[in-house]
């Protein structure tokens, strides 16, 4: 089984910010994670990072929220995204 791409969504909001987030599932473990998906979620403006979720190989799962990264821990891709998109939401409705 090769990596299967389960999700990928790309938006570009009117002052020109971008929501993307892509979804794999994985036949084993990326190094650092014990779940099957590989992910990478960004939230940014002007190529800058504001809201960051992935499982970079040899990291595993973590979020990088204003500039500061921290572990995330992982439960389900619903609750991933849902996870993302509630601190996206918190920087466009300040």
């Amino acid at each position: 089984m090769k990596a299967d791409k389960q999700f990928h969504e790309k938006r570009v909001l009117g002052d020109g910010a971008i929501i993307e987030m892509v979804i794999w599932r994985l036949p084993s473990p990326v190094l650092g994670s014990i779940h099957h998906y590989k992910y990478q979620l960004y939230f940014g403006r002007a190529g800058i990072r504001i809201v960051g979720f992935d499982n970079e190989r040899g990291k595993g799962d973590h979020k990088h929220i204003d500039g500061v990264e921290t572990p995330y821990v992982f439960t389900t891709v619903d609750q991933l995204v849902a996870d993302f998109l509630n601190e996206v939401k918190r920087r466009l409705d300040p």
